[in-house]
């Protein structure tokens, strides 16, 4: 392996002002999940309650150093803030410098990882070769065993990447854009065979690294915490049923631990993108976490969740409660004889819950003040369980009611809401409900009393 010459042109401090900073667009990072047990000889442990800016379970606060080995780009995407074209300060950290600030910032106790991401310096494969090099000299000349999670640079060499994937506990290779075309507008150095080709390479390397883990005491594993994507949300037109298609084929394809979904927050000024200043879509990035949950967890289809009749989410209810008001055909389900996936798509309860439920049942009747205590939010459920026959209140079976309800606005839900076609569509952004309603005097009452 060739030594590369970084060139010093900023004190390291200063690069790690810049670099932290532009390492902030990349959110394709979270938790590990992976134990590595430390040697007599190394320094610091990676364990399973997880990295990055997270809590224990006793409470502590757990990050990592998030930075970008460079932002000095060879590629001009349209989105990004290290485009070729940009004028902005460019900074890059060698090796060393690298490997001296974890240890730095480990010592200190500042962090318990490493994330460490990349703009494509040159060319793919030298940039891979950095990050190799940084993480080899992290694990046999630093001794650091702890959690490390790289960037695979999409077109670099698949050695380099194979290699590098024996070091660290996790990579991730951003897929950038959810289709096809979206990428080839924006980020025409990125084709899309190009991006899912290291996916493809690690998820089998992670299979045959699983295998001989399993015959062999001292394999060494490859990529133990899995691989991850990261997708830019807002920047080009795909719906949320795109989106969500999209993710439920790298789930299966690709058995991705984590998808995540970055809100596109205006950077550049270009006639294809949101004009700068534009408020990134935070609330439709909520929605497609928990959609991305309830496909993982819950077992929903992309499929049952939208349609090309109704493309997107609706940003006033959380998809589970949108999909139970479509569907109370299938409701209400008896708590005592339902099987664990019909619970689960109730709103209201969750994975432990209906665990707990599936468990406590088999030893007697459950009432509704059981599932209070078993987790159940009965705000929300009550309107689609039954327990041992009976309904927690009388209500009418209504889609509009149920909504309405779910919502909490009642009779303040905007008249305009109420009178559209489709009951409770998908909102326009650009939709204007005059939600500003003057103040009752029910209202003064429940404020001065609590009550709201």
């Amino acid at each position: 392996m060739q030594q590369h010459k970084i060139p010093e042109q900023l004190p390291v401090m200063e690069k790690l002002k810049i670099l932290s900073d532009a390492a902030k667009y990349d959110v394709a990072c979270t938790s590990s999940g992976v134990d590595r047990k430390n040697g007599s000889m190394g320094r610091g442990n990676a364990v399973a309650c997880g990295i990055c800016h997270s809590f224990s379970a006793d409470g502590r606060c757990i990050s990592l150093l998030k930075i970008l080995l460079t932002n000095d780009c060879c590629y001009d995407c349209v989105y990004c803030v290290n485009r070729v074209g940009n004028d902005t300060e460019r900074a890059t950290f060698s090796p060393d410098e690298v490997c001296t600030l974890t240890m730095g910032f480990y010592r200190r106790n500042y962090i318990e990882g490493l994330f460490l991401s990349s703009a494509v310096y040159r060319n793919p494969s030298y940039t891979m070769e950095l990050i190799y090099e940084t993480v080899l000299r992290l694990r046999t000349v630093y001794h650091f065993h702890g959690y490390i999670h790289v960037k695979a640079i999409p077109g670099a060499d698949p050695q380099l990447i194979q290699q590098t994937g024996f070091l660290v506990d996790r990579m991730s290779c951003n897929l950038e854009l959810p289709t096809a075309e979206g990428l080839r507008s924006l980020a025409p150095n990125k084709p899309r065979r190009q991006l899912l080709k290291p996916m493809r390479q690690i998820q089998q390397q992670i299979t045959v690294s699983k295998h001989e883990v399993a015959l062999y005491r001292h394999a060494q594993p490859f990529v133990p915490a899995g691989q991850s994507t990261q997708m830019i949300i807002g920047a080009t037109g795909e719906s949320d049923y795109q989106i969500m298609s999209v993710s439920e084929a790298l789930y299966g394809r690709f058995k991705m631990k984590r998808v995540f979904y970055s809100a596109y927050v205006g950077v550049n000024e270009d006639s294809r993108l949101p004009a700068v200043g534009t408020m990134p879509p935070l609330l439709r990035e909520h929605r497609l976490y928990q959609a991305d949950w309830l496909i993982r967890f819950y077992g929903f289809k992309a499929a049952e969740l939208l349609s090309k009749r109704q493309p997107n989410f609706n940003l006033l209810l959380d998809p589970k409660c949108d999909w139970a008001v479509r569907h109370l055909e299938t409701f209400p389900v008896e708590v005592m004889t339902a099987d664990y996936y019909q619970l689960l798509r109730v709103p209201g309860l969750g994975v432990n819950s209906a665990r707990r439920i599936c468990r406590a049942r088999r030893y007697g009747g459950l009432r509704f003040e059981d599932l209070k205590k078993m987790g159940v939010v009965l705000k929300r459920a009550m309107y689609f369980i039954t327990c041992q026959g009976r309904v927690y209140m009388p209500f009418r079976m209504d889609e509009r009611f149920i909504t309405t309800n779910l919502l909490g606005l009642k009779e303040r839900l905007p008249e305009n809401v109420v009178r559209s076609g489709d009951t409770f569509r998908q909102l326009n952004l650009f939709d204007d409900f005059h939600l500003q309603m003057p103040v009752e005097q029910e209202d003064k009452r429940q404020v001065l009393t609590g009550q709201l």
